[in-house]
């Protein structure tokens, strides 16, 4: 989030030039692809020498999402992108006939019982969150797993797909899923719906070649113990700030940052905010910007001074 970026760098700048001496090192990183996975950004970063020589690190800020009411919103963890392709393959044969167990049926099964499913978790959103009496909270996008299909593809074709025999049975089909696996969902359990599924004869699924998918879930303590997360809190109410915690509904670079055991928040300072990324006119107001600054320098004051 290039403000969140910029931002970093004011607050840091506004601290040495009022003479601010921090008790422990702070690195920035500037990472690339984070909006295409991260494999070849964060998480290959975190693989090399220079990422270890400066552990162990205590605490770790990313980006959040802004918040339309009169809170910072602050993300704790986050759904784990999964990105598959299952492959179906079947018998071929002519389009005026009926052939049995044909890739695109076996493909067509598996999109309904992806959207079943689908609209299982829409239908839990919204729903009340645990049992605590005083304490019911309504699911947010962040704790229900979502599953779209983004791709689909079958055919046959003598020029790359432009025109297609369409009296012939293809004998492969592909689809591809975009699926975000909330914390609250067991991994194993979504690999296992996976795999029931695919279970038919000739169908198949794997991840992405390109992705780097967790295999666990990964958050950060927001309990008494978590000094870091207390200062923080600390540190925002001095200034009048109030604070609502999440799981964040995507993924950033913070999911690497968990697992090799960095505690780490996303965070983006920008309340009474539409959340527009992504969309046309995406902008953040003057003021909305130049307050998160002097939030930071709030916060960092308050953090980068604990031995």
């Amino acid at each position: 989030m290039k403000c969140v970026c910029i931002q970093y760098v004011e607050a840091v700048h506004t601290l040495m030039s009022s003479g601010f001496k921090p008790k422990r090192n702070i690195y920035l990183l500037f990472v690339p692809d984070e909006e295409i996975g991260g494999a070849e950004g964060m998480a290959n970063f975190l693989e090399t020498e220079q990422f270890k020589t400066i552990m162990p690190v205590a605490f770790a800020f990313d980006e959040g999402l802004a918040n339309p009411g009169d809170a910072f919103t602050v993300f704790y963890g986050e759904r784990s992108p999964w990105w598959v392709y299952v492959k179906a393959e079947g018998p071929t044969g002519h389009g005026s006939r009926f052939i049995k167990d044909t890739a695109t049926m076996k493909i067509i099964g598996i999109c309904n019982k992806a959207l079943t499913f689908r609209d299982e978790q829409e239908k839990a959103l919204g729903a009340d969150s645990g049992c605590k009496h005083g304490d019911m909270k309504k699911k947010k996008l962040g704790d229900v797993t979502t599953i779209n299909i983004t791709a689909l593809q079958s055919g046959v074709s003598q020029d790359g797909g432009k025109t297609h025999a369409l009296n012939v049975i293809p004998t492969e089909a592909i689809t591809g899923f975009d699926i975000r696996v909330s914390p609250g969902m067991d991994m194993e359990a979504m690999k296992a719906k996976l795999d029931e599924w695919c279970a038919a004869e000739g169908v198949s699924w794997e991840f992405a070649p390109w992705t780097d998918p967790l295999h666990d879930h990964y958050v950060t303590s927001l309990d008494a113990d978590n000094v870091w997360w207390q200062l923080f809190q600390k540190a925002c109410a001095q200034i009048g700030e109030t604070l609502e915690t999440e799981i964040f509904p995507a993924a950033t670079d913070s999911r690497f940052l968990r697992k090799v055991g960095v505690p780490a928040i996303g965070f983006s300072p920008m309340k009474r905010t539409e959340i527009l990324l992504h969309e046309h006119n995406e902008c953040l107001s003057k003021d909305t910007f130049l307050h998160g600054i002097s939030v930071y320098v709030s916060v960092f004051q308050e953090m980068f001074a604990y031995k």
